[in-house]
């Protein structure tokens, strides 16, 4: 409760969360002439979120180079995932070999 009362106070918002499709609507407005700050009020949103939502679209659309498509995120996440795993099976190796070592000397 004191936190929900702090972030008010400093004028942030609560995290919330959106469908692909309201994304995909938003940024069809902004697509259709209307600005990001027209849209973000109508829509209740934050511009910053808004921008990263057209800047993401137009990476998927292939307009961008400098932004990683929805695919590529999702392949970086998975790889990240399995790079952790793989460091957590070579450390759990590490110590099973330090182990065998010491009992069979």
């Amino acid at each position: 409760m004191k936190q929900k009362k702090k972030q008010q106070q400093q004028g942030r918002r609560e995290r919330r969360s959106f469908s692909p499709e309201f994304k995909a609507d938003a940024v069809k407005l902004v697509r259709s002439g209307k600005t990001v700050t027209q849209v973000a009020r109508e829509l209740d949103l934050t511009q910053t979120a808004l921008r990263e939502w057209v800047r993401r679209a137009e990476a998927d659309a292939g307009e961008r180079q400098d932004v990683l498509t929805t695919e590529e995120r999702q392949e970086l996440a998975r790889l990240r995932r399995e790079n952790k795993q793989l460091r957590q099976e070579r450390e759990i190796l590490k110590a099973a070999a330090t182990f065998f070592a010491k009992e069979s000397a």
